[in-house]
């Protein structure tokens, strides 16, 4: 990751043009080629960039960015002052927060709760496209891919098709079916996995724990 600080404008030549009119700027290069030019606010979006993959020419005084389309970004340097680089290796990919993990653990333990007969085959289910939160089957022995989170969004079912795709062409596995389950659930997201045969499941962290509320008792 190289980080530089330019006193720069910028102008974009491709499908439409754009013109970034001269100012201090912080320039992202990422090793997979791709360069993002950022103001000191809009929080993580850059004010333009250029998609990888993409080469870099740096002349004395001008840096010109192209992508495999022939668009380019042309950077017109004034002054450089800061420029570094660090190597910040291999990044492990985004961990489950606790709940979510947590989730999972009394999930894979009371596999009952999903329905009568359901047994557990394995968690964090190894694939070529990440691990499956639950591997389990059901009542009839089908194989039923669990994906769980604690608010499910468009792309939690998007994640579980990627994930019924791949599985479903193991002919040791499929059919394989897929279940959301979370502590809630965005009506697009429910209604984009019943169109897609995901069944969803609203899960009750208390209970699953196993704690008895008392409000919820009549005497």
């Amino acid at each position: 990751m190289r980080l530089v600080i330019a006193r720069c404008s910028v102008d974009y030549a491709g499908r439409l043009s754009a013109h970034l009119p001269s100012a201090t700027r912080l320039l992202l290069i990422k090793a997979d080629g791709s360069l993002s030019v950022h103001a000191d606010d809009r929080a993580y979006k850059p004010l333009n960039w250029m998609s990888p993959p993409c080469t870099l020419k740096e002349a004395e005084d001008v840096w010109t960015v192209t992508n495999k389309a022939g668009e380019q970004l042309i950077i017109t340097i004034e002054e450089i002052l800061h420029d570094t680089s660090h190597e910040l290796g291999v990044d492990p990919g985004l961990i489950k927060d606790g709940v979510e993990a947590h989730l999972q653990a009394l999930l894979a333990d009371r596999m009952e709760v999903l329905g009568e007969g359901w047994t557990l085959i394995r968690r964090e289910y190894p694939t070529a496209i990440g691990p499956v939160d639950i591997l389990g089957r059901d009542a009839r022995a089908t194989t039923v891919a669990i994906e769980i989170k604690r608010r499910a969004t468009i792309d939690g079912v998007e994640q579980l098709t990627r994930y019924l795709e791949y599985l479903n062409r193991d002919s040791t596995l499929a059919p394989v079916n897929g279940v959301l389950a979370a502590q809630s659930i965005a009506p697009q997201a429910r209604t984009l996995a019943e169109d897609r045969g995901i069944r969803c499941v609203v899960l009750d962290y208390d209970e699953l724990r196993g704690i008895d509320k008392a409000e919820d008792r009549l005497f």
